[in-house]
C-alpha cells in the first residue's frame, strides 16, 4: 500500500512545499493538493514539482466545470512535463454550492461532462487532431455555434505520456461505476472499509465489467486522519468538526452527498440529526451527534497495533493508496507519523 499526503490550501505553501519534501526523503509516495474556493491547484503543484524528485504529485481535484476540457489537458500535460512525468489528473464534479456560486456557471450533467472531459483529455495527450462530437462539448464549435472558423488543431509539444493517469472523486453509484469504468484511480471520501462492498461493491463491478484492459487494475486512494498514540478519544473529537462540516454542512437539505453517504452506511437518522443541527448554526453538537462507529471507522486512530490492523482492512477493502491527514501539531510529529505509517503498511 502506497502513502500520500493532501497538502494545506489554507496558506504558507512555501512551509507546506519544505515539509513535502521531507516526507519525500522519508517515503512518501503521493503529495495531493486540493482545488476549492483558495488559491488554484496548478501553480502550487508546480511548484512541488520544482522542489520535489520522486513523489507522485495529483490534483485532488480540479472541478470539471471550471476549466475547458481542453484546457484542463494542457494543464495536465504541462503538469506532468515540468514534473518528469510525476502527475496524475484529479477530476472531480465538486457540487452546486461552488460550481454555481463561485464559478458561475450551471452544474448539469456531471456524469456525462465527466466522460466527455476525459475523452477529450486523452486525445489531446496522444497529440490526435481534435475533433469531438459530444453530447456537451463538440469540437471544432460548429458554425451555428460560433464564427464557423474553427478547425480541429493537435497539442504542439509532445507530452511526456500519452495516457496521463486520471483519478476520479467520486461517491454516488453511477459515479462510481463511471470512474471503474475508464479512471486509473477512484477517491472515494469518508471511507468505512467495513461497509463499502455493500455501498459500492456493484457499481465497482459494474463499470469493471466495461474497463479497458490496457487502463489496468484500478487503484483506490482513501483520505484518512491518522494519529498513532493512546490519546484514542482526544484525537477522535478532533476529527469530529470535519466530518460534521461535510455531513451536515456541504450542500442543502436533500442535496448533500455526503449525507447521502452517511446515510448509505446506514447511518440514516444520525446523517439527518446532524444536518439539521449543522444547518441550524449548532456546529458543535452537530460534531457530537456522529455516530461513534463512523469516526472510528473512517480514521486510523490509536496504538501501532491497532493501525495496523485498520490498515489491513483497508487494503482487505481494495485500498491501494492511504492519502494521510496527520493530526499532529508539528512538523517533526508528523514526519514520525509519515514514517511509522510507511513501516505499518509496508
Amino acid at each position: 500500500m502506497r502513502i500520500g499526503i493532501q497538502a494545506s490550501y489554507s496558506g504558507g505553501f512555501q512551509e507546506t512545499a519544505a515539509e513535502v519534501r521531507d516526507l519525500e526523503a522519508a517515503g512518501l509516495d503521493v503529495a495531493m493538493v486540493a482545488e476549492v474556493y483558495t488559491f488554484d491547484a496548478v501553480s502550487q503543484l508546480g511548484y512541488l514539482a520544482a522542489v520535489t524528485e520522486r513523489v507522485e504529485l495529483m490534483s485532488a481535484i480540479l472541478p470539471i466545470y471550471s476549466r475547458t476540457p481542453t484546457l484542463t489537458a494542457m494543464t495536465a500535460a504541462g503538469l506532468d512535463f515540468v514534473s518528469g512525468g510525476r502527475f496524475t489528473l484529479g477530476l472531480g464534479a465538486s457540487g452546486p454550492q461552488v460550481i454555481e456560486g463561485w464559478h458561475g456557471v450551471p452544474y448539469d450533467a456531471p456524469l456525462q461532462r465527466t466522460r466527455e472531459v476525459v475523452e477529450i483529455c486523452r486525445k489531446v495527450w496522444r497529440r490526435e487532431r481534435l475533433e469531438h462530437e459530444g453530447t456537451k462539448y463538440r469540437l471544432p464549435l460548429p458554425a451555428d455555434q460560433g464564427t464557423g472558423l474553427g478547425k480541429p488543431l493537435k497539442l504542439i509539444n509532445t507530452p511526456v505520456r500519452d495516457r496521463i493517469p486520471v483519478m476520479l472523486a467520486a461517491l454516488g453509484p453511477k459515479n462510481v461505476e463511471l470512474a471503474a469504468e475508464i479512471a486509473e484511480v477512484w477517491e472515494p471520501i469518508w471511507f468505512h472499509p467495513e461497509k463499502a462492498q455493500d455501498v459500492w461493491g456493484d457499481s465497482l463491478a459494474a463499470g469493471r465489467a466495461k474497463r479497458d484492459p490496457a487502463l489496468g487494475d484500478l487503484d483506490v486512494i482513501v483520505g484518512v486522519p491518522v494519529a498513532i498514540g493512546d490519546d484514542v478519544d482526544a484525537m477522535h473529537d478532533r476529527v469530529r468538526p470535519a466530518l460534521a462540516l461535510y455531513v451536515g454542512g456541504m450542500g442543502a437539505k436533500g442535496k448533500n452527498f455526503y449525507n447521502d453517504l452517511a446515510r448509505r452506511y446506514g447511518f440514516e437518522a444520525e446523517a439527518e440529526l446532524v444536518q439539521d443541527l449543522y444547518l441550524d448554526g449548532r456546529k458543535d453538537e452537530a460534531a457530537a451527534a456522529l455516530p461513534e462507529e463512523l469516526v472510528r471507522a473512517v480514521s486510523l486512530i490509536g496504538p501501532e497495533s491497532h493501525v495496523a490492523e485498520r490498515i489491513a482492512a483497508f487494503a482487505e477493502a481494495g485500498v491501494t493508496i492511504l492519502a494521510l491527514q496527520p493530526l499532529d501539531d508539528s512538523r517533526e510529529s508528523r514526519l514520525r507519523t509519515v514514517e511509522t505509517m510507511k513501516r505499518l503498511a509496508g
